[in-house]
């Protein structure tokens, strides 16, 4: 993931981050695969998710715990969501579990 060692305005060596677009897609879909727990622990259809966070379809909702194509949970939903859950929007990046 560490590409090269950079030099800032003060001749400071600094390492660049390199990220792959595979891996990226997999940290949504992980997101969006949280989001479908949490959803179904609380007894939540996606349906009644959408409309709780302003949507009339299950669109952005099935899309985004499915992972399809450039579907994707932004920060605003995220926050939208975690409310309607009553969770905190933290949750949603415990991925690792």
């Amino acid at each position: 993931m560490l590409k090269q060692q950079k030099k800032n305005n003060n001749n400071i060596n600094i390492p660049v981050l390199e990220f792959n677009e595979k891996d990226i897609k997999l940290f949504y879909q992980k997101v969006g695969q949280k989001v479908q727990q949490i959803r179904k622990q609380k007894g939540l259809s996606q349906l009644e998710l959408s409309y709780l966070i302003g949507f009339k379809s299950t669109s952005l909702i099935a899309g985004a715990e499915a992972g399809y194509g450039n579907i994707k949970f932004s920060l605003e939903h995220l926050y939208k969501i975690a409310m309607a859950l009553q969770v905190e929007i933290k949750e949603f990046f415990d991925i690792n579990h």
